[in-house]
């Protein structure tokens, strides 16, 4: 049977933890209804448009990939559709990890030595 102590330990945790998720919702219901005042319903990678149901589609994209930097100008969002949103996260991803591939530690392949296309402009030059 858990102590009085432990219960009151996890339903504390369980408040903070609602408050937590209840203020960044709010966060980001706020930094969403300033971007879509500020900004045309328009992705700006894919150029769609988005009206009336569809604007649900469209996303507030952090240039910098800093969720709590909302400044109140907007220079740190673009409204970008779900799929140009994905994309712009994965290729973010990507980065990382091949960044971390290419670590000053690792040994970098040298550089191919072959050169298949050396002395063609001089046989070209003999034909002619």
């Amino acid at each position: 049977m858990p102590s009085k102590k432990t219960q009151l330990d996890k339903d504390s945790l369980g408040r903070v933890v609602a408050e937590i998720q209840r203020n960044r919702q709010q966060r980001k219901q706020d930094y969403r209804e300033q971007a879509l005042k500020l900004y045309p319903w328009i992705c700006a990678k894919c150029g769609r448009e988005f009206t009336g149901k569809r604007l649900r589609e469209l996303t507030v994209h952090h240039k910098d990939h800093n969720h709590n930097n909302n400044p109140p100008d907007g220079s740190n969002w673009e409204l970008l559709c779900l799929y140009c949103h994905d994309n712009e996260h994965s290729r973010y991803l990507d980065q990382e990890w091949y960044d971390d591939e290419a670590t000053p530690d690792s040994e970098q392949e040298t550089p191919s030595t072959c050169r298949p296309f050396a002395g063609l402009d001089a046989l070209l030059k003999d034909k002619k």
